[in-house]
């Protein structure tokens, strides 16, 4: 049985959550203080000891800081998923991380003994609840460098379509894709409803 640790329980983390429980992982989800979350999981906060085989952050990237550093040392090992859209909210028209790199390089910088992934930031959470965008299965795209880390995760989630988007390298793309979606969706142009998905 997979297991999952997700930092977060906002709406990506409880739609990942749900994904989650709905392929038998078992799930436990961290916050700042004490939240009621969903009664089949293992609730807890921020610098409790993490179950999950898999850990989830399900934070703003502004977050990352101090919640990487309350777990310095404690990720060797694990497979990380970043989701986070280093977007500059301030001005909602770029991306805060460094031309050509991107939140999840920073992070596997960061925590070297982990195995770093990039995945839900091109989803919405409304499609990854659903598991539909529009007609089609809701498409998450990984991108890391471990191809073992990529099938954990795969094989953690259950309801959408997990695809393979190459090496870590192509995070730099993935956040520019949801950089794009979310200022979309800001706009108006699209609804947060809308998403990523692949026809076959």
């Amino acid at each position: 049985m997979s297991s999952i640790t997700i930092i977060g329980a906002g709406n990506m983390g409880s739609a990942i959550a749900g994904l989650a429980l709905a392929a038998g992982s078992q799930v436990q989800v961290l916050t700042r203080e004490a939240t009621e979350v969903d009664p089949r999981v293992t609730a807890g906060t921020v610098g409790d000891e993490i179950t999950g085989d898999v850990v989830v952050l399900a934070l703003p990237y502004g977050a990352l800081d101090d919640v990487l550093g309350a777990y310095e040392g404690r990720l060797d090992g694990k497979v990380l998923v970043d989701i986070t859209n280093p977007l500059d909210f301030a001005t909602f028209d770029s991306l805060v991380v460094p031309d050509g790199s991107s939140a999840a390089a920073q992070i596997q910088e960061r925590v070297p003994g982990a195995r770093v992934l990039k995945a839900f930031n091109t989803n919405f959470a409304a499609t990854l609840a659903t598991g539909q965008v529009g007609p089609l299965a809701t498409t998450v795209l990984v991108a890391g460098d471990d191809a073992d880390a990529k099938a954990a995760l795969a094989g953690a989630v259950s309801g959408v379509r997990v695809v393979d988007a190459g090496s870590l390298k192509r995070a730099h793309e993935l956040e520019a894709l949801g950089f794009l979606q979310l200022t979309l969706a800001a706009g108006e142009k699209t609804s947060w409803t809308t998403g990523f998905a692949l026809a076959e």
